[in-house]
């Protein structure tokens, strides 16, 4: 099964956009392991949320674009990762290993899913 693993930060946070030589060593190497053990299959981080835009589209309504930052929230996405798991408890131990590379950090863990997934017509 894949699993997408998205990390939220507090991007007001200095480390968040800066991370140290030490972090960077310890994400290497967790990335690495996770690589020759094939359960990463791709993992990236992502600029602040002043280079980003945010889309809406109420319903009803049209729809709205809206450059960064995106003030309201405390929190945003800093980064993903798409895995290999054998069911949601194992993507969630992963992401709680992943996690404890941080000091502080959220991480939603959400099943993939697959053509098999959905219902066939009848």
């Amino acid at each position: 099964m894949r699993f997408l693993m998205m990390h939220r930060l507090d991007e007001r946070a200095p480390e968040a956009w800066n991370p140290s030589q030490e972090f960077m060593a310890k994400m290497g190497a967790f990335i690495q392991e996770a690589i020759d053990k094939g359960i990463l299959i791709t993992a990236e981080g992502v600029h602040p949320s002043e280079k980003g835009a945010l889309v809406r589209k109420a319903r009803g309504a049209g729809i709205t674009a809206t450059d960064g930052p995106f003030t309201e929230a405390k929190e945003v996405i800093g980064g993903f990762a798409l895995i290999n798991a054998m069911d949601r408890a194992e993507a969630v131990a992963f992401a709680q290993r992943y996690a404890a590379l941080f000091e502080e950090v959220e991480v939603e863990v959400r099943q993939v899913v697959e053509f098999d997934d959905l219902a066939s017509p009848a």
